[in-house]
């Protein structure tokens, strides 16, 4: 294949002869039988979603539909209400452990989670690189470097599919903002296609064999992914035995994606494939063989996957594992980045009486980022509540304050605050058990009996499709009830945001409306209203009667409700969390962002931390020296106070498991062993895509090309505040010198690099040893260093182990983008390796010939 460069001319139709319609790959004796007996309506149908997570089947030949699932950090099943699941680490918090042993296991976690969902596909990993820190998505990703995401991303895929269902890999390409997302044309250069942005595609295609890959919104080059015949060829260069899926409603055309584009568009019913791609094929603007291939491709991923022989879904189940919370506690913790520390750390139970946790995230439960790769979690722990748990057994007293307010929008109630009707009481061990009861009506007028009556935690709800069975998605009413007892006395803060129509009332009387005033407003991807703000006065342990009225809007498949609440925070709320760290022996200071700030849909504008935080920190350090900051965060944020406190730490959104895996670092049950999967600037203006980012007049160009994170740190020679792989632990570690198999290289041979690491602190721990590739003579312009292998190896006190890595072609090879083809160039190269991009501890010249 040739791959034209996407910014001059692109293929016509008559180069598209190996995309993916072309139908070259060798189909089983089975899928060829039903092939022949599908009539051209009926293939065409299997092209195409029914409703919102299902594809359509054909029950005369026993082809039930395939059944898909959002990810990545969960599977979330179909509906957003009434089950619960695994809350996951977010992707940067994944790609933060680099640990590919680890990553494979919470793969498989989510495989079994996906079959409690009853799907065949979980709609994940995500794949796209971190190009700015702005970046809405960055939290689904795993990293700013091809290399670390195509590794993580083999293990999760491996460990997806060992579960016998399959991964939809996601999104191809260049959607690396939300700016514009839907229209928006990516013009990227042929050379960084190839080196940054593809080989996690190309490793899950390759390595992993994903059976599906989903397309971006966004266009290449002026064309829509999702029908890009480039982008399919591509697919089939690398020998892909999947099928492609469209994002939600990312199809553009019929003709141009029935010829050379996805083979399943969702969701249903259709738009341009179904029942239009047959009309298409009567007119003669498309070819049965292009339908045929499609097909062909469907049906032999149904046949991998074992749908063919199971023609019914099992329904959605939740399935809470005690080995799952414990496999993702053990996750949480390392991922967290512990980015400074001058001895506050670990916190020593024995030589502490108290322990105020301060900030606006330190007692509400900021599990996730925002947007389809939510899930609704079987069970939260806040930070406080995990150190509540760890500290309060030992005698320890544990004092929380917010200390300041953060937050775009008011959080969903919490649900401490609430006792749902009895007989719909949530598990009372659980640290944060409550809720409501949720009651749906089959109307938009609350007339009839309910259909289905549920218990609910969360008061941000989304529904997309159908959000119970019978109850029709854009015809629906629903009814939350619940008893509200305030923890303190004080002034409330209540608010109210619907994609439809919303009333709250409390005792009776009606506390917010948004009926017809309602004004558009940007939560939920622009769905939602303004948000609605109240003030009540409630006296502590005083029970009150709360009720919330929703009605969708009619016809629309999509609706949303977030009832928020903020506790009373006072004029004096920033004294009273500094009294409380003056008093305490140790302080541990949450702040960062939520789901409303770093969400699908929209990107950041500034990297600051919201609200006072930034004078809550600078507070609270000068008040109490063993101040811990933790920064709950999917991307960097400015941290220019980072000198005044003794210890940072990044975590990330860590999931369910949150509070407790805070806890087993902080008091060192688990020594920090996590490295920054992406470069923290000083300032945002040192990014190297910030001239270029987010685009505009439809167009974003990638001027940085090949230059991302720290390649374009260490080209202008800008120091970052904290660079690309680095991390520090409660021990401390020697790299020995590094043993290599050959100081000369062939071409299709590989090179393994030993290196031993020693455990020179008193504690166990684990160390992930980076190789970078220099290469000091080139025909053509090259990073200084690029990361090709890592390894993690866990060690005891005083013990060595040993990093092991291989280095095949693909770790000295560059793209040449006027040939069109990888090259890798006799000559010496320089092998570099340390414990971070800054942090070289070797230096190795090997020869290839």
């Amino acid at each position: 294949m040739v791959w034209r460069n996407i910014e001059g001319d692109l293929m016509s139709e008559n180069d598209t002869a190996e995309s993916s319609a072309s139908g070259t790959r060798v189909l089983s004796d089975r899928v060829e039988g039903l092939l022949a007996e599908l009539t051209p309506a009926e293939k065409a149908d299997l092209t195409a979603g029914v409703d919102m997570w299902h594809s359509r089947g054909v029950e005369r030949l026993g082809i039930r539909g395939l059944k898909v699932s959002d990810g990545p950090n969960g599977a979330r099943g179909s509906y957003f209400v009434g089950t619960t699941s695994a809350c996951l680490p977010c992707g940067t918090a994944l790609g933060a452990t680099w640990d590919v042993d680890l990553v494979r296991e919470v793969g498989e976690l989510l495989g079994h989670e996906t079959r409690t969902k009853g799907a065949d596909v979980l709609l994940a990993p995500t794949v796209n690189i971190h190009r700015s820190p702005l970046a809405g998505r960055n939290f689904e990703c795993f990293s700013e470097d091809p290399h670390l995401s195509a590794r993580l991303a083999v293990a999760y895929i491996n460990g997806v599919q060992s579960q016998g269902v399959g991964t939809a890999v996601k999104h191809l390409i260049a959607n690396d903002s939300e700016f514009q997302r839907h229209t928006i044309s990516s013009e990227v250069d042929e050379r960084t296609l190839r080196e940054i942005l593809l080989p996690p595609f190309e490793a899950a295609v390759m390595e992993a064999n994903s059976v599906s890959i989903m397309t971006a919104y966004n266009r290449l080059g002026g064309l829509y992914c999702g029908e890009h015949p480039q982008l399919m060829a591509l697919l089939d260069e690398w020998g892909f035995q999947g099928f492609v899926i469209s994002d939600w409603w990312a199809i553009k055309s019929t003709v141009g994606t029935a010829k050379h584009g996805c083979d399943l568009e969702m969701p249903g019913p259709p738009i341009y494939l179904g029942e239009a791609m047959l009309a298409a094929i009567e007119s003669g603007d498309v070819d049965l063989a292009d339908l045929d291939a499609k097909v062909g491709r469907l049906l032999t991923v149904m046949e991998r996957l074992g749908t063919l022989d199971r023609p019914e879904h099992s329904p959605d189940a939740s399935v809470d594992r005690p080995e799952d919370r414990a496999l993702l506690r053990r996750t949480a913790a390392d991922a967290i980045v512990l980015l400074t520390n001058n001895g506050v750390l670990p916190l020593h139970p024995e030589s502490i009486r108290r322990v105020a946790v301060i900030g606006p995230n330190a007692d509400v439960a900021v599990l996730q980022g925002g947007g389809s790769a939510a899930v609704n979690p079987h069970h939260s722990v806040t930070i406080a509540e995990g150190l509540r748990n760890a500290l309060e057994p030992l005698g320890i007293e544990v004092v929380t304050a917010p200390g300041c307010d953060s937050y775009r929008n008011a959080p969903p109630l919490d649900p401490r605050w609430l006792t749902p009707p009895v007989g719909t009481l949530s598990d009372p061990t659980d640290p944060l058990s409550g809720g409501y009861q949720i009651e749906y009506f089959a109307n938009r007028e609350f007339t009839g009996d309910p259909v289905a009556t549920m218990m609910g935690a969360n008061a941000r709800l989304t529904w997309l499709g159908d959000p119970w069975p019978d109850v029709p998605g854009g015809q629906f009413s629903a009814r939350l009830t619940a008893t509200l007892t305030a923890p303190t006395t004080g002034t409330y803060t209540f608010t109210l945001i619907v994609g439809g129509r919303g009333r709250v009332w409390i005792d009776g009387e009606m506390a917010l409306e948004i009926w017809d005033n309602w004004k558009p407003g940007t939560a939920f991807f622009g769905l939602g209203s303004e948000e609605l703000r109240t003030e009540i006065e409630l006296e502590a342990g005083v029970a009150h009667d709360l009720r919330i009225d929703f009605v969708c809007i009619e016809g629309l498949s999509a609706a949303a409700l977030l009832v928020g609440g903020l506790p009373p925070l006072g004029t004096d709320a920033m004294a009273h969390a500094v009294a409380l760290a003056t008093d305490a022996d140790a302080v541990v200071l949450a702040v960062g962002l939520n789901q409303d700030w770093e969400t699908e849909g929209e990107d950041r504008t500034t990297m600051d931390l919201p609200g006072s935080q930034p004078d809550l920190i600078a507070a609270v350090a000068d008040a109490n020296p063993n101040t811990v900051v933790l920064v709950n965060a999917g991307s960097p944020v400015s941290m220019e106070w980072v000198d005044e406190v003794n210890a940072v730490a990044q975590i990330w959104y860590l999931g369910q498991e949150t509070g407790d895996a805070v806890a087993d670092m902080l008091l060192g049950v688990r020594s920090p062993s996590a490295k920054l999967p992406t470069t923290f600037p000083m300032r945002y203006e040192d990014h190297p895509a910030m001239a270029n980012y987010p685009g505009e007049a439809g167009v974003v160009r990638y001027g940085e090309e090949i230059f991302v994170g720290y390649r374009g740190y260490q080209l202008r020679d800008i120091s970052p505040r904290f660079a690309f792989g680095h991390g520090l632990s409660y021990t401390t570690f020697e790299l020995g010198s590094p043993e290599v198999s050959s100081m000369v290289a062939k071409a299709g041979g590989s090179l393994t690099v030993n290196v031993p690491v020693t455990n020179t602190g008193n504690v166990s721990g684990a160390e992930v040893v980076q190789l970078y590739v220099h290469d000091p003579i080139c025909s053509v312009r090259r990073p200084a260093q690029e990361l090709r292998a890592f390894a993690k190896v866990h060690v005891a006190p005083g013990a060595t182990g040993v990093a092991t890595m291989v280095l095949d072609d693909a770790a000295f090879r560059y793209w040449d983008a006027v040939r069109h083809h990888w090259v890798v160039e006799p000559g010496e190269y320089e092998l570099l390796i340390g414990a971070s991009s800054d942090d070289i501890r070797h230096r190795v010249t090997v020869t290839l010939e």
